[in-house]
């Protein structure tokens, strides 16, 4: 779990009770290759953390598997949508090799942010980094072409072509994997 106190460190000091009582409220699961993490129509009431492997969100759209973001080492991952209105998520996480995980129980995340506001203070932060996350990826989808996409995804996540299904890749790109077949060949 150290891992995970580090990866909070970086947005915000916590003091050791601080740490204590997050990691009171934190699980390790160990989770196998195409396991689901969270299906699709869940009402998400948990923020992973990926301590080792990767994962993606994804959802269908007219019966095809469109990735929408990866999370690798040392990145959160959760349905945020579906957390902060606690409805249930058209999107679903799945697991893409076999990761440690680590599980925090949001209900009792927000019951500790009137206690400890260096708490609040630091998902505040977290949530804050991936909502400008979000909103680069679809400038990305808006402005920028495919090629340039894929080698964006690259200089972000270099190790992810061996990690992860290239019809994941293409998803997530918006393209078909004969396109990013040809954008390989040619960016090489």
């Amino acid at each position: 779990m150290q891992d995970l106190l580090n990866y909070f460190q970086k947005f915000q000091h916590l003091t050791q009770e601080c740490q204590t009582q997050l990691l009171a409220i934190s699980k390790l699961l160990y989770l196998k290759k195409n396991e689901t993490l969270q299906p699709i129509g869940h009402t998400c009431k948990t923020i992973y953390f990926v301590q080792k492997g990767i994962a993606r969100i994804f959802y269908y759209k007219d019966g095809i598997d469109i990735t929408e973001c990866f999370a690798a080492e040392n990145h959160i991952i959760a349905r945020v949508e579906s957390l902060f209105t606690q409805r249930p998520s058209q999107k679903g996480i799945q697991i893409i090799e076999a990761s440690e995980i680590i599980a925090i129980n949001a209900t009792k995340l927000f019951a500790l942010y009137d206690q400890y506001p260096s708490i609040e203070r630091l998902f505040r932060k977290i949530f804050e980094q991936g909502y400008v996350e979000t909103v680069n990826r679809l400038e990305s989808l808006q402005f920028y072409s495919a090629e340039e996409r894929y080698l964006n995804l690259l200089h972000e996540m270099p190790n992810l072509l061996q990690r992860v299904p290239l019809k994941y890749i293409a998803s997530y790109l918006g393209i078909t994997q004969v396109s990013l077949s040809r954008i390989r060949a040619t960016a090489k």
